[in-house]
């Protein structure tokens, strides 16, 4: 409670454009009441009463129309001009300098706030031992340097908030890509697999001689579990990808080009629909990244190509090139339904692969029928 009640009144002090009226009102009516009595009580001239009725006035007045600035400025000259000329100062002008030179710390003026500060030392060394000088000499340098002291506090606590604010961004950042990344690997590497088995299940029930009936429900079972496990796994896919950028770099490379033939032969053997490899060019070693993603396009085109066109052979083209890598996998299937299947996020996780090594990835009907997926990946060489 004590720590609230300071914030507040700091910030009625320093925060604000101008005091507080009504303080400064009876600040005002203090100091011109102080000034007119010792006047009247010395028996001063009644133009004298006057003048330092208004230099009162003005070493209170300022704070309440003026911003912290010009207020310090104005109050600071007037109350040197009361103690230069006439030797004194009202405590209730006292309080409003030590009130602007702390406003004015506060609002980030240290120079200006120390600096006007300053002739009341100097009125101090001048003049000796006056107690209303060493006063606000010392005690104004001291409201000033707390100003400061907590204008530099409150910055700190800004750039603090600040620095926190962007280390959970990056935080944050850095789990929507692992998750991406996550998507990707269960896409690519566990999804294939589980699409395989629904291939081979369907494959084996249709094509094995003399299959008995108990047998062909068994593998209809297993095709119907892989397709559920698919559908389920689309769905957690759906998850992981939500919010996820699409421009993280795979950094943990696994298979590469020239695991592409075990890959062919194992939609050979699986199917049983051709596909052929087409090498041309002079095949050079690539970066890691690039071969990953290669295989990663190429594998997810063949397992399209078994879902949406089952039987349908398969043409995998790879052409070396000084600056690129250019991938053309192309099928004799029906081409592209009119609908696109609900759930599924092959065709952007290519498109992601292809994006975070460098390269492009176009995908749609075959000139001569058929789906075609091309890729162009830059030729980086392996380091």
């Amino acid at each position: 409670m004590v720590r609230v009640s300071d914030e507040g009144w700091a910030r009625r002090l320093g925060g604000g454009t101008h005091a507080p009226v009504a303080a400064v009102v009876s600040l005002g009516v203090a100091a011109v009441g102080e000034s007119v009595s010792r006047a009247v009580a010395g028996d001063a001239d009644p133009q004298l009463v006057l003048v330092l009725g208004l230099l009162a006035l003005a070493t209170t007045a300022p704070p309440a129309f003026l911003r912290p600035m010009p207020a310090a400025v104005a109050v600071s000259a007037a109350g040197v001009l009361s103690l230069g000329l006439f030797h004194g100062l009202t405590v209730a002008g006292l309080v409003a300098q030590l009130i602007v030179l702390y406003r004015l710390g506060r609002a980030g003026g240290q120079v200006v706030a120390t600096c006007l500060a300053v002739p009341y030392l100097v009125l101090a060394l001048v003049r000796g031992a006056d107690a209303m000088t060493v006063l606000a000499a010392s005690l104004g340098l001291t409201a000033a340097w707390v100003g400061i002291a907590r204008w530099a506090r409150d910055e700190a606590v800004v750039h603090r908030a600040a620095r926190q604010a962007v280390a959970e961004s990056l935080v944050e950042h850095t789990a929507r890509g692992e998750r991406a990344r996550i998507a990707r690997e269960l896409h690519d590497v566990v999804a294939h697999h589980i699409s395989m088995i629904a291939v081979q299940a369907e494959t084996a029930r249709l094509t094995t001689p003399g299959l008995p009936a108990e047998g062909a429900r068994r593998l209809s079972e297993i095709g119907d579990t892989a397709r559920a496990g698919l559908t389920e796994m689309r769905r957690l896919l759906g998850v992981l990808r939500e919010d996820a950028p699409s421009d993280i770099a795979e950094r943990h490379p696994q298979p590469g080009l020239r695991q592409l033939t075990e890959l062919l032969d194992d939609v050979r053997d699986t199917s049983g629909a051709g596909a052929r490899l087409i090498v041309s060019g002079t095949p050079a070693g690539l970066d890691p990244g690039v071969e990953l993603a290669a295989y990663r396009i190429v594998q997810e085109a063949l397992t399209n190509a078994r879902r949406h066109a089952p039987g349908a052979a398969v043409d995998v083209e790879l052409h070396y090139t000084e600056e690129a890598l250019r991938l053309r996998i192309r099928d004799n299937g029906p081409g592209p339904p009119a609908a696109a299947p609900a759930g599924g996020h092959g065709l952007t996780g290519m498109r992601e692969r292809a994006a975070a090594v460098g390269g492009r990835l176009r995908t749609g009907p075959a000139a001569v029928g058929g789906f075609v997926v091309e890729a162009s990946l830059p030729a980086r060489a392996a380091r």
